[in-house]
């Protein structure tokens, strides 16, 4: 893995048997009970920190000539029921979709054998651990080349549900724009944390968006009387390293099935998109994408394959509509 130039991550673990993990926050020095302390022991934890050991967004470029690349992975499935795969794209194109079993196993792909771009990008959900990545001719690594994109959001970010980790929305956004992703999805942990908002702080980049609420409602994290106080403190602790960078806040897509719904505290989505609002406009710089906006009821309705959670298909077209609206000057 010493050749290898990964992009898309904060933190590179490497154990003593050479696998490595990538880790979308950085868990040196952290307490993992701020996070997710419940008191019980019976009840499962560190669930930002099993979803930061995710890689999506995590790939990897190369200029080669060989005729074949091959990767080792260690993976567990953890909380899902299947693993995403991954993406081998050569010159931008899908080149070959590589599914992963749990354990550890090799995969190897045939390459064109003349002067190509390869991407690999490593499975969007899943424990995935990577070591002994080899190509049988010239490969020389390459550094992103476009301006990063930060985004910061939930399972709708991360995208489990797409076809593979080059399908994902925020992944069809930046690289219709060659842009170098860097992406803050956690399934079920976008709850404003700190050490999300000092990520963000830490990591140059050009364009920030930040799509907020879908687990504030679900998770029943915060009420009308301190949701606000939140978006504001996170948004101030971003601008923080980010004074002069486009920031865009996205309030949750329509979710036709649960729209009116009171969560335990009493918010309705419209509630929740309300707070976020208030939140994010004590910034006058921020732009603010109305969710509602995003998807018609019908799409929603169509593309959808919970209340919650687009389809692959859903996925495209959260992309589609997205792209123009988020903007590097």
């Amino acid at each position: 893995m010493d050749n290898a130039l990964w992009t898309g991550y904060r933190h590179r673990e490497v154990d003593a048997d050479g696998w490595t993990t990538f880790w979308r926050l950085d868990p040196r020095g952290q307490d993992f009970r701020l996070i997710d302390w419940t008191g019980d022991p019976e009840r499962p934890g560190h669930r930002l920190w099993d979803r930061a050991a995710m890689p999506a967004g995590v790939r990897g470029i190369w200029r080669t000539t060989a005729s074949t690349v091959s990767l080792e992975l260690r993976a567990d499935p953890g909380i899902y029921a299947s693993l995403a795969p991954v993406d081998v794209l050569v010159d931008g194109s899908l080149h070959q979709r590589c599914e992963i079993e749990p354990g550890d196993q090799r995969i190897a792909v045939e390459l064109p054998g003349k002067p190509v771009e390869v991407e690999i990008w490593l499975p969007q959900s899943g424990m995935i651990a990577v070591r002994r990545l080899s190509f049988d001719g010239e490969a020389d690594p390459q550094a992103p080349s476009g301006p990063r994109w930060i985004t910061y959001g939930s399972s709708i970010t991360q995208c489990t549900g797409a076809d593979g980790p080059s399908e994902t929305w925020p992944a069809l956004v930046a690289r219709k724009h060659q842009w170098d992703l860097v992406a803050l999805g956690f399934a079920g942990e976008c709850h404003l944390d700190p050490i999300a908002a000092r990520t963000i702080r830490d990591v140059p980049a050009r364009l920030i968006s930040l799509c907020l609420g879908i687990n504030v409602y679900g998770g029943e994290t915060y009420s009308g009387r301190t949701l606000p106080g939140q978006v504001e403190a996170f948004v101030s602790t971003v601008r923080e390293g980010h004074p002069h960078t486009p920031l865009v806040v996205i309030t949750p897509l329509l979710k036709p099935n649960i729209e009116g719904k009171p969560n335990a505290l009493g918010l309705t989505l419209d509630d929740i998109r309300t707070c976020v609002e208030l939140g994010a406009r004590t910034d006058p710089e921020v732009q603010l994408i109305d969710g509602r906006t995003v998807l018609t009821s019908g799409e929603a309705r169509a593309f959808y394959a919970d209340d919650v959670h687009p389809t692959a298909d859903g996925y495209r077209l959260i992309a589609e509509r997205l792209s123009p609206l988020l903007r590097i000057p």
